[in-house]
């Protein structure tokens, strides 16, 4: 068909609209930075133009759905195509309640209904979903869909049902298997039932993983200890998907990945020891129960936390210790130009590290984007991060409310103050700065405190290893000590 795109296409792009624009359903499993929300917004154009669609439904992370109404949707969407865009809110104001009205109405405008996956999981967001698709013939796409790759999550079962009152369905994701291949189950089976050749997860589980039976004391279970028949998947997902690589597509600069150590100081030293004392009690229990994943995680939080400078007390209390990472950070900064973004695990990282920027740097310098950042703020602060002459020089972050989405380019350098413990996580953080669009190498700087568990932490994941998924059948205690 002849259709005009507002900004030329790479040839990566132009590949996947070829193969996917006209199917029912399909996955774009392009890396992060090659430009998958262009894919499915021409996507979306072109079966408008032909009268297939009126409307589109885009679910999206917390803190990505509303880029899609301030930069995506605007900057790639043709011209000649009206937009009628709302964003999904829990208010319930009048104002909002107006705005849902016009959703239901049928027009020429092409509707477009932007929620955050977490609204699926209530009855209210369900039920206005529910109501747009009953209304109109809609494209139903889900932005980073290992969102739904539970297959126990509410939101989960809930977007499955909902995508069968969809003519047209997309998932989209750079890293569609996060923790194991059976992470595509539920994610293929939004796009359509039985397209893998499997009724159930648990024929798909035994087909493609590798299952032992195990006893602990007197507990008896199966446990995954390998995977099968990988070949074979893949097969079965190649006619409905489309990956590409970063590497493979886009000439982009270098990635430098450094590291500034410090040591403990003598409070924290003390605190540490108390705490991995605790961690080791817990986790090897008196009775030689079972442990499990989500414990010794938990453990290795609690570590990772005095070697921030604080820790969360048994009961309730928060004790903060000195610490040399805040100076470490300081003298990194002091040695580097232009902008740049610094990662933090926690709420207490990131506004001890704000305080001290404003006070070294000015006000203007600054701006913490986490939980706690106002939606309507969120996209604001990117573009004056974004514009080189705007005196926001540092964007401090949480790698899990920042980390999906965002187009961060303007800056060379990206600084983990501290780190989490998933995978996905970290690889989505750093490639908000390496993307299209950045034409300067970006150097990565790790700050982590020598001989405890920052440095397991981040060994694991430079190994591109997902610690939740291995640190039972690695030896927890080897984690911790």
């Amino acid at each position: 068909m002849r259709y005009k795109f507002k900004l030329k296409p790479y040839e990566h792009q132009l590949e996947a609209l070829k193969r996917s624009w006209n199917k029912p359903y399909y996955a774009l499993f392009m890396d992060m930075g090659t430009g998958k929300s262009k894919v499915l917004i021409d996507t979306i154009a072109m079966l408008y133009d032909k009268g297939e669609i009126d409307s589109a439904l885009i679910i999206a992370p917390k803190g990505v759905y509303k880029n899609w109404e301030r930069k995506e949707l605007p900057t790639h969407m043709p011209d000649h195509i009206k937009m009628n865009i709302v964003s999904w809110s829990p208010e319930q104001t009048q104002k909002k309640k107006k705005e849902l009205d016009t959703l239901k109405e049928v027009t020429e405008d092409l509707q477009i209904f932007l929620m955050n996956v977490e609204a699926l999981s209530t009855k209210r967001g369900l039920e206005e979903a529910d109501k747009f698709l009953f209304t109109h013939r809609t494209m139903l796409a889900v932005d980073e869909s290992t969102t739904i790759k539970s297959r126990t999550a509410q939101r989960t079962k809930n977007l499955i049902k909902l995508g069968k009152n969809a003519p047209y369905r997309r998932i989209l994701t750079g890293s569609p298997v996060t923790k194991s291949p059976l992470d595509l189950f539920t994610q293929c089976e939004f796009l359509e039932h039985y397209v893998l050749g499997q009724g159930s997860f648990w024929t798909f589980q035994n087909r493609y993983a590798k299952m032992l039976r195990r006893t602990m004391g007197a507990h008896s279970f199966n446990q995954i200890v390998g995977y099968q028949n990988l070949d074979e998947l893949n097969g079965i997902i190649e006619p409905f998907s489309y990956r590409v690589r970063k590497e493979d597509c886009l000439d982009l600069p270098d990635k430098v990945y450094t590291r500034r150590t410090v040591e403990l100081t003598p409070e924290q030293k003390k605190l540490y020891e108390q705490m991995k004392s605790m961690a080791l009690a817990i986790v090897e229990g008196e009775d030689g129960g079972l442990i499990s994943a989500p414990t010794v995680l938990t453990q290795i939080l609690r570590l990772q936390q005095v070697c921030s400078g604080f820790a969360k007390l048994e009961d309730g209390r928060m004790v903060e210790v000195p610490t040399n990472k805040l100076n470490e950070l300081m003298s990194a900064l002091q040695e580097i130009d232009g902008k740049v973004i610094i990662w933090g695990n926690f709420t207490h990282d990131l506004e001890l590290i704000q305080k001290a920027l404003a006070k070294e740097y000015g006000e203007d310098s600054v701006e913490l984007f986490y939980g706690a950042t106002p939606a309507d703020d969120r996209q604001l602060i990117v573009e004056r991060f974004q514009d080189p002459a705007n005196p926001l020089r540092f964007f401090v972050g949480q790698p899990r409310t920042g980390g999906y989405g965002l187009t961060l380019t303007e800056a060379k350098t990206v600084i983990y103050y501290s780190n989490g413990y998933d995978l996905e996580v970290r690889l989505q953080s750093e490639d908000r700065a390496h993307r299209i669009g950045q034409t300067n190498k970006v150097t990565y700087i790790d700050i982590i405190v020598e001989k405890t568990v920052d440095e397991k932490v981040l060994r694991a994941l430079r190994a591109k290893i997902d610690i939740s998924s291995r640190v039972l059948a690695e030896g927890y205690k080897e984690w911790i000590i």
